[in-house]
């Protein structure tokens, strides 16, 4: 259970480093509130995981989550580039995250 917080929190951390984009400097209300509701509800998911994750594990996880879904949310909707070393880039550090859930005693 608590790897499913884990990747959920990862998840909302995708979702408030999107949401950053689109608060203009926060002077934008609506996606201000959404983005600090996200960010809170992710810092809060990664507490509770934390309760029996180790810690270096459980947080290079929860920001490699957000990496590599931050920037395939950038390929895949905003048109950022895709070239063939950013990929490789992104694999590395996919294959980062798997290790280290692997290798966790829990």
């Amino acid at each position: 259970m608590p790897w499913i917080i884990l990747f959920l929190a990862g998840l909302l951390e995708v979702a408030w480093a999107v949401g950053l984009k689109f608060t203009d400097g926060f002077t934008k209300p609506l996606p201000t509130v959404l983005t600090l509701a996200a960010m809170a509800a992710s810092v809060g998911l990664l507490g509770l995981a934390l309760r029996t994750l180790p810690l270096g594990t459980a947080y290079a996880v929860w920001t490699g989550i957000g990496t590599v879904g931050t920037v395939i949310y950038g390929i895949l909707v905003m048109n950022e580039p895709a070239g063939v070393l950013r990929l490789v880039c992104i694999a590395m550090i996919v294959a980062g995250i798997a290790g280290l859930k692997l290798l966790s005693p829990h």
